[in-house]
């Protein structure tokens, strides 16, 4: 807690303006980012929150400055989103404010700002190329299963009738980049033994995203056979020679790429082998499950196993994007806030395993709400860490957190054969803004305008002049 990396770490000074009708004109987006003591993933991250400067919005005219500035604090570093959560809290709050001053619905504005489904490929105002979207889609579904409008009147009815407890309604929407520059590259190979069994070895290390079933699925799809037929390897460099490893929300679109090929590699060749042992052309062979083991034996036999290695070179970024609802009770009394709800839509391309999509959105909510409300480094005015041990740093249990609300879509990309993007950091870029604005939204009616993230029971307390 004392030594180890921080995240985040941005104060941002944000200007936005536009039309009395909700149209956003221009926006400019000032970043200090705190580096810490050793200047060296820290500096990078700017370079990220400005490729996603004007998040999922059609703004015409956009600036983006930063300043990187050493510290005598730990040093910052990737944190899950690595400069996309910083992008989507700015352009996020901005348009909430921005709502607020003309007087209409923040759904309502968003929705006059989206860049169209007709627009994609489409480059953002910093030169940012979007690969494929549809914002308008998301944001449907998320006012939808939400019960967006309904929850506005009941909101309505709630803070007619007085009481401490007053509740908050925010939204958020997010487009970020996934397999971006964290090296887009991947190895694989897939080897099919005498016996039949499938070897599928990788670089895209796993801890804890399931890799093993998704990549045996990609395989075993590309041979025709049962994701139990199928061996996942990984992390023993004495089989797996080279990989970049599981970060930047890649591995589906890197890894199970790399997979996917050499699989189609050894399809062509055991058709190559099968057509010699029935005297057919390789065209005329449909392999099945049953059929695997005899030509992967006559292979081996050959002296040419059934086996290929792929290093997949990355053909171009993706941009996943989503939006989501939370709904908080706030008491005006003690500044406490309880997180009641969280929907969450989002949209990672072609979806290979729902349940395992859902579970790292899981995970990424659970973080931006536990950035949203509670976690927060802090230090004295002598530079002392005042949260060096779970005993002074928040974190939030299940008890916390509701049950959450997982919606996912799909608008598949053009970037790789599968269609994928990445869903692994999109809860943790989604949900802060979405939580942070609910948070403000409770207070409005109070006079309060804004709130810095964490939105602690103190912060609020003293907002409201107590």
């Amino acid at each position: 807690m004392v030594s180890l990396g921080h995240g985040r770490g941005q104060v941002q000074h944000v200007e936005i303006g536009g039309t009395r009708a909700g149209r956003v004109l221009a926006y400019r987006l000032t970043v200090v980012q705190d580096a810490g003591a050793y200047p060296a993933h820290a500096t990078g991250l700017p370079v990220l929150t400005r490729s996603m400067l004007t998040g999922v919005y059609d703004i015409g005219r956009a600036e983006f400055n930063a300043a990187s500035v050493v510290t005598n604090t730990a040093p910052m570093v990737a944190y899950r989103g690595a400069g996309r959560p910083e992008a989507t809290a700015a352009i996020e709050r901005a348009v909430d404010l921005f709502a607020a001053e003309v007087g209409l619905d923040p759904a309502e504005v968003r929705r006059a700002n989206l860049v169209r489904p007709d627009a994609f490929p489409y480059t953002n105002a910093v030169g940012t190329v979007y690969d494929t979207g549809d914002y308008d889609a998301a944001l449907d579904r998320a006012l939808a299963v939400s019960a967006y409008t309904d929850r506005r009147a009941e909101q309505a009815r709630r803070r007619a009738a007085g009481g401490p407890v007053v509740p908050g309604i925010g939204l958020s929407m997010y487009v970020e980049v996934t397999a971006g520059p964290s090296a887009p590259d991947e190895w694989g190979a897939v080897a099919v033994g005498a016996d039949g069994r499938v070897t599928a070895r990788t670089g895209c290390s796993p801890h804890g995203q399931g890799h093993q079933t998704g990549f045996a699925m990609v395989v075993a799809d590309a041979l025709g056979l049962a994701v139990d037929d199928v061996d996942v390897v990984f992390g023993d460099t004495d089989l797996v020679p080279t990989g970049v490893g599981t970060m930047g929300s890649r591995s589906l679109q890197t890894g199970g790429v790399a997979l996917r090929r050499a699989a189609a590699e050894v399809v062509a060749r055991a058709a190559e082998v099968a057509a010699g042992l029935l005297g057919v052309a390789p065209g005329e062979v449909e392999l099945n499950r049953e059929t695997w083991g005899e030509v992967a034996a006559a292979a081996v036999a050959s002296g040419r196993p059934l086996a290929a290695e792929v290093h997949h070179r990355g053909s171009g970024f993706t941009f996943a994007f989503g939006a989501h609802v939370a709904e908080v009770d706030v008491d005006v009394e003690t500044g406490r806030v309880e997180l009641r709800r969280l929907v969450a839509v989002d949209d990672a391309g072609r979806i290979l395993n729902p349940t395992l999509a859902e579970g790292q959105v899981h995970g990424g909510l659970a973080q931006g709400a536990a950035q949203a409300l509670w976690e927060e480094v802090r230090y004295g005015p002598e530079g002392s860490p005042l949260t060096a041990t779970f005993a002074d740093y928040a974190l939030p249990s299940a008890a916390d957190l509701p049950s959450f609300e997982s919606v996912l879509l799909e608008t598949p990309t053009p970037a790789n054969e599968l269609g994928a993007k990445g869903i692994g950091e999109s809860g943790a870029v989604g949900a802060p803004p979405a939580v942070q604005n609910a948070v403000v939204d409770a207070l409005a009616h109070l006079g309060v305008r804004h709130l810095d993230m964490p939105c602690t029971p103190e912060s609020v307390w003293r907002a409201l002049g107590r």
